[in-house]
């Protein structure tokens, strides 16, 4: 996959295109792709478009979280065989932008696009103004068809990455994951911690997730990593270690189940499964030892429950 980032200058011809945050590649977002791969098949280049940073963020000051990381989320990408991702630096030259400006100059003249796939609330260009009407009567001036598909809903509810967020906040991983149709996941590299793990008798592999990523509340889950390919079943503490550690940055710790090596500087892929049980602080560390055992076997009942 070719990943265009920090630079407004690119040239492609013959493109399908999907534009959006793509923040979670929720359940919505997936079907967006899953048309970008079809008309793939027709000869077009597919083509993600996504801007570098949310436009609230510079025209509000205001500072998001997310679901996915950049990284993350060109991992994703590239692992549903998107030909390019572009993300476009989004400034106030680009918030200012008329629609028929976007369409024209970056759409048309810069990528080529023979045909736009968006959801139905898509808007775009200065204020807001652009939306699939105007998206449909500039296609017919310049040459490309725009697929326009519905949103994916949960009962009454519209899926967004907001609603999964707010969610994921309250603890409702199932509920997230089933909006997401994946389990929340954390991607990044194994780092050193304090080996405490190991003197437990449980040795971790710890992440620490960059600020503006979002978790689900502080506690132990059933978990499944991937390493290299394969998938590991686990245990992962998400939270402050209370009981051995004052320091106040939340991190994500997995135990994985029947594995031994030395997995230091690996990019590994956490994926949440089930909550067992809050974060809390314990007496002393042989408490909390005894309390990791029990969590294990709780772990274990879990997996093989929803492996079943």
């Amino acid at each position: 996959m070719e990943y265009i980032t920090g630079t407004k200058e690119f040239s492609l011809t013959d493109t399908a295109i999907t534009l959006g945050k793509f923040d979670g590649l929720h359940k919505g977002h997936r079907k967006l792709l899953a048309v970008l791969a079809e008309e793939k098949k027709k000869g077009c280049l597919s083509v993600v478009f996504t801007f570098d940073m949310p436009p609230v963020s510079l025209i509000c000051g205001d500072k998001p979280v997310y679901l996915l990381t950049r990284d993350e989320r060109r991992i994703f990408h590239e692992e549903n065989g998107v030909d390019v991702l572009i993300e476009f630096p989004f400034d106030m030259e680009t918030a200012k932008m008329e629609p028929e400006d976007f369409v024209s100059e970056i759409l048309v003249k810069s990528l080529g696009v023979k045909s736009l796939v968006c959801g139905s609330d898509f808007r775009f260009g200065h204020n807001r103004h652009g939306d699939t009407e105007l998206l449909k009567e500039l296609g017919s001036r310049y040459g490309f068809d725009t697929i326009v598909l519905e949103l994916e809903r949960d009962g009454d509810r519209e899926i967004s990455s907001t609603l999964i967020k707010r969610e994921l906040i309250e603890g409702n991983l199932k509920k997230a994951n089933e909006m997401l149709g994946y389990p929340f996941t954390v991607i990044g590299r194994v780092v050193y911690g304090n080996q405490l793990g190991r003197m437990l008798g449980s040795p971790t592999l710890n992440l620490l997730p960059p600020r503006n990523k979002i978790l689900p509340p502080d506690g132990v889950y059933a978990t499944r990593t991937i390493i290299e390919g394969k998938s590991h079943d686990g245990i992962t503490n998400v939270g402050c270690k209370p009981t051995v550690s004052d320091e106040m940055v939340r991190g994500v710790e997995t135990h994985l189940l029947d594995f031994e090596g030395n997995l230091y500087g690996k990019i590994i892929e956490v994926q949440f499964l089930e909550f067992i049980r809050p974060e809390k602080k314990f007496d002393n560390v042989n408490t909390l030892k005894n309390q990791i055992l029990l969590d294990i076997e709780r772990c274990r009942e879990a997996i093989r429950g929803i492996n079943n």
